[in-house]
């Protein structure tokens, strides 16, 4: 509550903070675009495979030709890395292969991550965070992504002395949308294909955001964050609106969806006939927490928070998100506070490949919202077991044998290519987790 007093004193002594920022897409924009705004704050590099296009952004959010000037503009994101003035990089590619080797870089380089790449973050994150501890820096998730904002909620329930029953964020979903490919994707958000072209949309990302895929991985990232359990088999995403979270969203055993308590689900602003929820939370993000007393239970009442028929589970919402519009609050907080808005602590989620058709061998696998694969969040000890391929690593590979459709495919599946970083670095990270349980299984036999 302290970030302005904080950055005041910054600017009293003449250290702006620098910020490097790869990846001048729709979030990296929104985040530039209240830059000016913002004394104190600077972005000193902006990082893009496209310059033009980036310098484009830049005039499309009204920053003056004098700030555009003084900007530096790169293909590579190590040249926002490696500027000396940058204190922070903001890592917004979207490609979790480029996220981790510019996290990386990055974390070698002493610099602070903001790592708005959620799809990186789910396919590596416990390593990245790791590293970054042991480099003295910070890895952090982005303010204004639904993730970070859930992040807050739980800590503040927690931080009140609430059990945190269920967290998580809502979206629209059917079941049958799991096997919608881009050809298709426009007619469930209402635009025509040339509508959706002239608006300078893309089809695979936007129906990464319908077929679950991002749901996923973003409810991986909670997890991990949070120290929270993920379904057994894939989200339920029970159609709900805001005024039934404490009702919905508790055990099965008291009359909700869930398996136990302290879990991530999403709810759907849909109900299964297609029929909409009402006041739904397709844009928002919720908690739900129980009371530990009969007097908390009371308050519950006393100030009117929605809760189940007992009274004692009860649930707070935000119903909107801002992404890039919010993200300055993470650059503030890890340069003014040293703290993290939402950082791994341990992988307890996993995001993994499932066939949206019967694949053959020899084809290619087009990763996050594609043709071929959407993804399902399952433990990670699930995962483990199973070889699982992450959803991360989907993407430009071939298959080297058949999959059936709707099954979860294996590494075994397809040809990694070993020399990424991003194979090695996964790789590292599941051999760790799997010493640890490992370990952890002999101490209990000992036992």
């Amino acid at each position: 509550m302290n970030l302005q007093s904080l950055l005041a004193a910054r600017i009293h002594a003449g250290k702006p903070i620098h910020v490097g920022l790869i990846g001048a897409g729709k979030f990296g924009s929104m985040f530039l675009a209240q830059i000016p705004a913002i004394a104190g704050l600077e972005v000193a590099v902006i990082a893009d495979r496209d310059v033009e296009r980036a310098k484009a952004a830049c005039r499309t959010v009204d920053w003056e030709a004098s700030r555009i000037a003084r900007t530096h503009f790169a293909e590579r994101g190590s040249a926002a890395i490696g500027d000396e003035r940058v204190e922070v990089v903001v890592e917004a590619t979207g490609d979790p292969v480029a996220g981790i080797a510019h996290a990386m870089a990055a974390i070698e380089a002493g610099k602070h991550v903001i790592m708005v790449n959620v799809e990186a973050d789910a396919l590596a994150g416990a390593y990245l965070a790791r590293k970054a501890r042991a480099a003295g820096v910070i890895y952090s998730m982005a303010y204004g992504d639904q993730p970070a904002l859930i992040t807050e909620m739980v800590d503040w329930a927690r931080s009140s002395g609430f059990e945190v029953v269920a967290a998580g964020k809502g979206t629209k979903y059917l079941p049958a949308y799991h096997m919608v490919t881009p050809d298709s994707v426009w007619e469930h958000y209402g635009l025509t294909t040339a509508e959706a072209k002239a608006a300078g949309m893309n089809s695979q990302m936007f129906n990464s955001f319908l077929d679950g895929t991002k749901s996923a991985i973003e409810m991986a990232a909670v997890a991990n964050a949070c120290a929270l359990d993920v379904p057994q088999d894939g989200l339920k995403f029970p159609p709900c609106g805001a005024d039934e979270l404490a009702h919905v969203l508790r055990p099965q055993t008291v009359g909700g969806v869930l398996d136990r308590d302290g879990m991530v689900e999403v709810v759907s602003s849909l109900q299964r006939d297609g029929s909409p929820v009402e006041r739904d939370l397709r844009w928002g993000v919720y908690v739900v927490f129980k009371a530990n007393s009969d007097y908390a239970a009371a308050c519950f009442k006393q100030y009117g928070l929605p809760t189940d028929g007992s009274g004692r589970y009860a649930a707070m919402y935000k119903p909107f998100h801002l992404i890039g519009l919010e993200l300055s609050i993470s650059v503030l907080n890890v340069a003014l506070r040293g703290e993290p808005t939402g950082t791994c602590r341990a992988w307890r989620g996993d995001a993994v490949a499932v066939a949206k058709r019967a694949l053959k061998a020899g084809e290619m696998l087009d990763g996050e919202g594609g043709y071929t694969v959407y993804a399902k969040l399952v433990p990670a000890a699930r995962s483990l077991a199973g070889k699982a391929l992450p959803i991360g690593l989907a993407h430009h590979v071939e298959l080297v044998r058949d999959v059936p459709a709707g099954e979860i495919l294996s590494a075994d599946d397809v040809a990694l290519d070993d020399t990424l970083l991003a194979v090695r670095i996964r790789r590292e990270m599941e051999r760790t987790a799997e010493g640890g349980r490992q370990a952890a299984g002999e101490t209990m036999a000992a036992e």
